[in-house]
């Protein structure tokens, strides 16, 4: 069942966190991970947004989603991210329709 990593944020220094977008691909595709949505725009129809840029990955299971972010590679740019921006992430299993 597919795993999908799920980000609100808030990036809180542009020019920073310019380091993190351009190593991040490499290292999402390492780990079979596919971009869906990267901080398109957004169209709030009910409550209020928690964060302006959201960003969902695709990856086939939940736990490749957690081997990418517990890995040494991300592990290293993490750092990058948490300096430049705040937000929420979270890993969320897929839906599997009944047959």
């Amino acid at each position: 069942m597919a795993g999908y990593f799920v980000a609100h944020i808030d990036v809180t220094d542009p020019d920073a966190f310019e380091a993190y977008r351009a190593l991040a691909p490499e290292v999402i595709a390492k780990f079979g991970g596919r971009y869906l949505v990267r901080g398109g725009a957004i169209e709030v129809l009910e409550g209020e947004w928690p964060k302006p840029r959201l960003v969902i990955l695709a990856f086939d299971s939940v736990d490749q989603a957690r081997r990418f972010y517990n890995s040494p590679e991300y592990q290293e740019i993490l750092p990058l991210r948490l300096a430049t921006s705040n937000g929420l992430v979270a890993i969320v299993e897929g839906f599997s329709a009944p047959d």
